[in-house]
């Protein structure tokens, strides 16, 4: 007699698989992380330079505006410029990010109704996009390091650490606005209104010690603050420093943030396809 076939049903099983399917479909992963790259540049005329270009311009006029005109200060020994770039890195990752995967599934719409895969590599997909870009652009603080002959203390060692924070906050957010986006096509007119608000009331400009005392531990409600001095302290060295309270805080948000993005995204997810 044939040998029957049993099926098993366990608790928790069909969540694990999830887990084993992102990385089953890793060459999707990929693809589409390969594909956008290949898109944003494609009939550009001067291609993966807009890289550079935008974050070097928007350091120029901040040096000029919070540097020149408005006279604040700096740590001794480091020129305002790199004090600007050492937070334009992160901010420009974090913006990009949440522009790129607030969309990212609208714009694969398609391959989302048809085929199954984890629709959590979509979004995931977006941010590498954007990073690629991080990386990119960090060839303009290697350039105004040797124009300046500005040269990072051991603390340049703990940089790895701050850029998965960063990661960690453009994905928690990311995926919100992602799962937000395809049930309220409104986000997509949102989202803009919120990167630019969040390049003023972050201190991209400026440095976070110009804050009053007082005010300091509210302002680090926005989880950028502590990312972007996180990465001040790594890159500036010398007399540059974290405001512990604030930094904590900043990294309990961004926890909460990419840990509710997850659950968010996966409860939504099984009415993409319906609702796409």
């Amino acid at each position: 007699m044939p040998s029957e076939q049993v099926l098993v049903i366990e608790a928790g099983r069909a969540e694990r698989q999830y887990w084993q399917d992102l990385w089953r479909y890793r060459e999707l992963f990929y693809f589409l992380a390969w594909r956008d790259i290949l898109v944003r540049y494609k009939q550009t005329f001067i291609g993966i330079a807009w890289a550079l270009i935008r974050p070097f311009l928007t350091m120029v006029v901040f040096s000029v505006v919070f540097g020149n005109l408005a006279g604040l200060p700096a740590p001794t020994g480091v020129p305002y410029p790199i004090l600007v770039f050492a937070a334009m890195l992160p901010w420009q990752f974090f913006s990009s990010a949440l522009s790129e995967c607030s969309n990212s599934l609208i714009s694969n719409s398609n391959l989302i109704s048809k085929v199954y895969f984890p629709r959590l590599i979509v979004p995931i997909s977006a941010v590498i996009v954007s990073f690629v870009d991080f990386m990119v652009s960090g060839m303009i603080l290697l350039g105004l390091m040797a124009w300046y002959n500005f040269v990072p203390d051991w603390r340049i060692l703990t940089l790895p650490l701050f850029i998965g924070i960063a990661f960690a906050a453009s994905m928690g957010v990311g995926l919100w606005l992602a799962a937000l986006n395809v049930e309220y096509r409104d986000f997509r007119y949102i989202v803009p209104f919120i990167v630019q608000f969040g390049l003023y009331i972050s201190p991209v400009g400026f440095s976070s010690d110009v804050v009053p005392e007082e005010w300091r531990l509210l302002y680090s409600i926005n989880p950028m603050v502590g990312v972007i001095d996180g990465f001040r302290w790594a890159i500036l060295g010398g007399e540059s420093k974290i405001y512990w309270s604030g930094f904590i805080l900043s990294l309990g948000l961004v926890v909460i943030l990419l840990v509710s993005g997850i659950w968010y995204f996966r409860k939504m997810e099984r009415t993409f396809a319906d609702i796409i």
